[in-house]
């Protein structure tokens, strides 16, 4: 079937600056692949920039381990990996194949419930997201700055800590406003020299090792000690996973990336089986290659390393294998992996920064509670970056203080990924995996509860970043019900026939009508009526528009109109999330397609003004014909080209 296609709107430069903040910025009609614009590259390359997170925790990661868990450190980080292969990883892997956009997993979530309520849901999500990410930048920055301050040559620098942490985010911030190529290639570079040398470090451990197997054997006499026997051993790990499970949060990032993997030249938007099987060899290599450095670094540094050198104070304290690499490989190798680790704490940010940027303009512009210009990447790195000096100022560039958010973040959006994951497995009639992936939701639902409890500061934290992003999203989408929402509008057939032969015929007069029974003897006396109280001249064509509202908690969307004849009667129809909105869009359309200026007619509405303008926010109806006519107001500045409405 034959359709017409008009756009609607346009976008116009109006300064350098601007130009710039929005360069590779356009508005798109809504849809499911949007925000793909990004220069793609291997899957090794974006494993690195969602790896320079996951992977810079090896700075901390043993030492904590080794804190909380004791000689039981190494079983307890066994834990931690097995459900990492056989859990998360999975999962993650089924998220790829669901959502290969880089939407996350909160896509899959997104349409258990509709209307406001999905809505809702999904900025809750997002409020987890943004604590998550946005932790993980003051987190990873305040650690860099904590390891300049404690070196022997800098320590001139202690009580500058904020400062400096606000130096390096404002560099990572300048990163990214150059763009996602330079960050790619920083992070290649930081992680393939910061893995080199944690694997000289663990080799020499291992060597030190087998050079003195008493300290083997002083490690498993504390263990049994501690612990008695070896079910004792697994029961007291899986308590520990809570306090071990920060580490994960690379695999929601490598999802959200997923736009910057490379695919091949088959691939389709509906179909990208090449982006989705490198996606998945970035998340299968990420885990694999964390896995194996955990283990051996926890077992080295548990095994060499005296407990109360883990305690605060002691020189392991926040840094296990640093303390190993000046002990056994002297301090100018020592030096140099202590520079490694701060460069890659620093741009640990780079991986969430780039979440941030793929995952808000995903929903929120979409939902209108956000400005159209969020999809352009610099003002979203300036505001981010912004908000991460707010946070580190708040939190004195403090680690600890900043934990128990970063573990609420993290740990809320993967559990609700394993929900999501269970509930389309389920979907899918897929009993084995529902029945696997439901037991990886019950562990990781344990572990936020056990956080949660445990460090309740951080719910406080992530229900401030909820709350200030719904309100803030409430105030545009109020702000936005008067913007042109949609900017693409097809004709069917049928509808480009009919509008052409109104148009032939005389003016276009188009009413504007609320479907009910849809019969012949409706639209004659809509007609009639329409014609006394507006005066439309006895004999002129007419056309009428019928728009029904499908969910009012959309913002926009492309309008497909199509025709149909009634009893002699025309009948244009389409479907929008607003029905003001969309009338003035169609307006403009045909105006665009016919030459002509369209009168539209419209019935007086009685009531509250109040209840109106609620019930047109809420549900994109309301007091049609003024919305319709502030709409066509605000898109279109010249009066004599404007729709002109009428009102009896």
């Amino acid at each position: 079937m034959a359709t017409s296609t008009s756009s609607v709107g346009a976008t116009a430069s109006a300064s350098p600056l601007k130009d710039w903040l929005l360069e590779g910025y356009t508005r798109k009609v809504e849809g499911p692949h949007t925000q793909e614009g990004h220069h793609q590259h291997p899957w090794w390359q974006v494993m690195c920039l969602t790896g320079v997170d996951y992977f810079s925790t090896l700075g901390y990661q043993p030492g904590i381990a080794a804190l909380a868990a004791g000689a039981l450190s190494p079983i307890a980080t066994l834990i931690l990996v097995l459900i990492t292969l056989f859990g998360a990883l999975p999962m993650y892997k089924r998220v790829a194949v669901e959502s290969p956009h880089g939407d996350g997993s909160i896509s899959m979530l997104e349409h258990l419930l509709k209307w406001w309520q999905g809505k809702f849901l999904v900025l809750c999500l997002i409020g987890f997201v943004a604590t998550g990410f946005v932790i993980t930048i003051t987190l990873s920055a305040a650690d860099a700055t904590a390891h300049v301050t404690e070196n022997p040559y800098t320590d001139f620098l202690h009580g500058y800590e904020i400062p400096i942490t606000l130096v390096l985010i404002g560099l990572l911030g300048a990163v990214f406003l150059k763009g996602f190529n330079e960050a790619i290639g920083i992070a290649v570079v930081l992680v393939v020299a910061y893995i080199g040398l944690n694997i000289v470090v663990v080799v020499t451990g291992l060597v030190q090792i087998a050079q003195d197997p008493s300290v083997v054997s002083n490690w498993q006499d504390a263990l049994f000690e501690e612990h008695g026997n070896p079910l004792l051993m697994v029961g007291a790990a899986l308590l520990l996973f809570p306090k071990l499970a920060l580490g994960l949060s690379g695999f929601e990032t490598g999802v959200v990336v997923m736009p910057l993997v490379r695919g091949d030249a088959s691939d389709t938007p509906e179909r990208p089986a090449g982006r989705i099987r490198n996606g998945q060899k970035l998340l299968t290599a990420a885990a694999l290659i964390m896995s194996v450095m955990l283990i051996f670094s926890s077992f080295v540094t548990t095994v060499l390393i005296p407990h109360e050198e883990f305690e605060e104070g002691g020189e392991a304290a926040g840094r296990a294998l640093a303390f190993l690499a000046h002990q056994y490989l002297g301090d100018l190798f020592g030096t140099v992996y202590d520079v490694s680790t701060i460069f890659i704490l620093w741009f640990a940010g780079a991986s969430a920064m780039a979440g941030l940027l793929n995952i808000v303009p995903r929903y929120l512009p979409r939902y209108g509670m956000a400005p159209d210009w969020a999809r352009a990447t610099r003002p979203l790195v300036l505001i981010f970056t912004l908000i991460c000096f707010i946070v580190t100022v708040l939190f004195r560039a403090d680690v600890n203080a900043q934990a128990g958010a970063y573990a609420t973040g993290v740990l809320a959006v993967i559990t609700s990924a394993t929900i999501a994951v269970t509930l389309s497995a389920r979907r899918r009639r897929q009993p084995r995996a529902t029945l696997g992936f439901g037991l990886v939701a019950v562990i990781f639902v344990y572990t936020t509860a056990i956080t949660v409890i445990q460090q309740p500061e951080g719910l406080v934290i992530a229900s401030i970043f909820i709350a200030a992003i719904v309100i803030t999203s409430l105030i545009s989408r109020v702000w936005r019900t008067t913007e042109l929402r949609a900017q693409e509008i097809i004709l069917d057939e049928t509808a480009q026939r009919l509008v052409d032969e109104a148009a032939q015929a005389g003016p276009l007069r188009i009413i504007a009508n609320h479907p009910d029974e849809r019969d012949s003897r409706e639209y004659l006396l809509k007609e009639r009526e329409q014609r006394e109280d507006n005066h439309i001249p006895h004999g002129g064509h007419v056309l009428f528009l019928e728009v029904t509202v499908r969910d009012a908690s959309e913002f926009a969307s492309t309008l497909r109109v199509t025709g149909e004849q009634i009893g002699g009667h025309c009948i244009l129809r389409a479907e929008s999330a607003s029905v003001p909105n969309a009338i003035a869009a169609i307006l403009l359309a045909l105006r665009d397609r016919t030459g002509q200026q369209p009168h539209a007619y419209f019935g007086w509405t009685e009531g509250n003004p109040l209840k109106y303008l609620a019930r047109y926010v809420l549900f994109g109806e309301g007091d049609i014909a003024p919305v319709t006519h502030e709409v066509l107001r605000k898109a279109e500045s010249d009066a004599d080209r404007r729709p002109a409405i009428h009102v009896g």
